[in-house]
Order: C-alpha cells, then structure tokens, then sequence
C-alpha cells in the first residue's frame, strides 16, 4: 500500500519579494555644517573695489575740509588739472615718450630674464655661472646703480631703457627659473623614453610647465617697469610723466603732481590686469583658489 507523503509546504518568500513595492529612494544627505575654507566666488568686478574706495575716501575727506588743498587737492581739482593737459596736449604727449621708453625696457628685460632662466634651468653648468650673478643683482636696487649707469652710458635715453630693462630681469628671470625647477621629474623621464629631441623638449614640457612661474614674473615685472621709469624720468629729462612731474614740483604745483601719480597708478592697474587676463585664458587646466 502506498503512503501518499504530504506535500511540502512552500516556504514563504519575504513580502519585498513577492510583491511589487516601490523602492524608496535613498535618503539626500544631510550637509554636515563644515565651513568651507576656500576664499569663495570671485566677486564681479572686485579689481576695481579697493580704488572706488580710496577714492571715495579722498573725495569725502576733501568735501569735508579734513585735507589741506595746498598739500592734497581735491579730486575734482586734479580732475580739472587734468583737461586742462590734455587740451594742452602735454599730457598725451609725455605719456607717449613714458609708453614708449617702459614698453622698450619691458621688452629687453623680458627677453633677457627668460634666456637667463633658460639657461640656468636646463643646465647645471648654466646655473653655476648664471645664477650666482643674478643673485647679487637681485641684492643691488637697479636704482641704486643709477649712478653707475649715468658714468657708462650718460643721461640720454639708453641709460633710462637699460634701468628699466634691469629692474623688470631680475623677477622675470627668479619666477621663471623657479617654474622650471618645479616641474615634474617624471615629465622629463617622459620624454626620455618617448625620445623627444631638445627643441620639442622645450617646447612640449618646458616652457609650459615654466609658464605659471613666468606669468608671475610679469606681474611683478610690470610693476617694477613702472616704478624705475618714475625715478629714471627725473634724472635730466626733458620729456615723460617724471619730467613734468619733477617741473611741477618746482613751481609747487601739487595739482599737476598728482595728475602724474594717478597716471602712473592707472597704467600699473590696467598692465597688471593684463597679465592677470593672459594668466587666466592660459593656465585653465589648472584648479586653484583664484577660481
């Protein structure tokens, strides 16, 4: 007689399993309150900020007669000083000769502090005979080898390019030998194994991992143009913004002075500006604060 086992019973499955419920999506998460420690967005326009104020402060410290107009004029009597140089034609004409005489020596020293960077970067050898000197340069005012200058070269034009072409080598040559050095070994291994020749070497490795350190350079580069052109324009000239400065020192005119110093502080904002512009549209790639 057969024995009819009983059936086995089916084990019951989990209720998520056998019937259609919607999964419930994972749960946001919740922002932990850390501070964040970056300087933030840039703010629109914030290169001008600073200037706005310290005009603004200028113009409510005149209005308000805290400043002595024989030794600060107010802003709107500068301004009239102004257009009045411009009508003249005196002031485009001395901005022209200025222009002319910073953009010559910026050029010169440019060029020379990248060759020197070059070559004291790539080279042992050329860094034991190159940068030495530089160094001690680097520890001599350019300004204090004015005198100097005047006895080789006179008073003429060629020693006012020469010292505005030696004050823009040193920070040009610094920032850029710095880049070079900071460049990835493993780069350079690269190219050794991939046999790239020395021009493409410089080309494809050097001079852009160099860049960054170079553009640096030119900020201060600008800046130190400009500052040896002030003194270099009073030293026997007969033309540029020192020269008329220096003449209106000697007849006590404030007004005209100042006109030459906010002419030399709009064309330090505006080169500087520039070279931050070229940093951005050519250092993309790289992520850092500046944003």
């Amino acid at each position: 007689m057969s024995v009819d086992l009983p059936a086995r019973s089916a084990v019951a499955a989990p209720p998520a399993l056998t019937k259609d419920r919607p999964v419930a999506p994972p749960r946001p998460l919740r922002a932990t309150g850390r501070r964040r420690l970056g300087p933030g967005r840039p703010v629109r326009h914030g290169w001008a900020i600073g200037p706005v104020l310290l005009f603004a402060l200028w113009a409510a410290g005149s209005a308000a007669g805290l400043l002595d107009p024989r030794a600060l004029p107010a802003p709107w009597t500068v301004a009239a000083t102004a257009g009045d140089l411009i009508a003249d034609g005196r002031l485009q004409d001395h901005l022209l000769t200025s222009a002319q005489r910073a953009l010559l020596g910026l050029l010169f020293g440019v060029a020379a502090g990248l060759l020197f960077a070059l070559v004291s970067g790539l080279s042992r050898v050329g860094e034991a005979l190159v940068d030495g000197p530089v160094q001690i340069k680097r520890a001599i005012p350019s300004l204090a080898l004015i005198p100097l200058l005047i006895l080789w070269f006179g008073i003429g034009e060629s020693m006012k390019v020469i010292t505005i072409a030696l004050g823009v080598f040193v920070p040009v040559y610094i920032h850029t030998h710095n880049g070079l050095r900071a460049i990835d070994n493993r780069y350079v291994e690269l190219a050794e194994t991939v046999r790239l020749g020395r021009t493409a070497f410089v080309r494809q490795v050097v001079l852009p991992g160099a860049l960054p350190g170079f553009l640096l350079g030119m900020r201060f580069a600008v800046t130190a143009a400009w500052l040896a052109l002030a003194v270099v324009e009073q030293v026997n000239a007969t033309s540029g913004i020192g020269y008329m400065m220096e003449l209106a020192r000697t007849y006590g005119q404030t007004d005209v002075i100042l006109v030459g110093l906010v002419v030399y502080g709009l064309l330090g904002l505006v080169s500087d500006g520039l070279v931050r512009l070229v940093e951005r549209r050519t250092l993309t790639w790289r992520r850092t604060l500046a944003g």
